[in-house]
């Protein structure tokens, strides 16, 4: 994952990235962080794992959480919008999904993870579905966040 940091630092030269993440418990945060010179671009992220944090500090709908769950493409979407707005920056890339060990109320199965990207003039969500256990589907999801970001940017 040091490589896909590295691109993404140098692809974003000149703005700043703050992040929101779920599932993966700041595992991006600490991927960007292990790369010398990430501060030049990472301005921070938010842990939010549970709702309460999501509607708090992320300002995401409380609604939209009751009725469409946290695991959803509205929720990430306004994660990545919250992330990016509470922190200042210029891009939000947001997490969150089903590491398992269970699926969710809604019918999700477990690997069923949603990112988010909002860079002030749009917001774009992707749904995925990650195989293996519960530490593959996390890093399965901070990649395709990484990822995200160099194919929006």
């Amino acid at each position: 994952m040091t490589s896909l940091c590295c691109d993404v630092l140098k692809a974003l030269e000149g703005k700043t990235l703050a992040t929101a993440e779920s599932c993966t418990g700041g595992m991006i945060g600490a991927a960007l962080t292990a790369v010398p010179g990430a501060s030049k671009v990472y301005k921070g992220g938010i842990i939010s794992y549970w709702s309460e944090v999501k509607q708090n500090l992320l300002n995401v709908d409380a609604e939209d959480l009751k009725n469409l769950g946290p695991v959803s493409m509205q929720v990430a979407g306004s994660m990545a919008q919250g992330a990016r707005k509470a922190l200042h920056a210029d891009i939000g890339i947001s997490v969150t999904g089903l590491a398992g060990p269970d699926g969710d109320e809604f019918g999700r199965p477990v690997g069923t993870v949603f990112v988010g990207f909002d860079n002030g003039a749009k917001t774009v969500v992707k749904q995925h579905r990650f195989s293996g256990d519960r530490e593959a589907v996390r890093r399965q999801a901070a990649e395709a966040a990484l990822q995200m970001i160099l194919e929006m940017n």
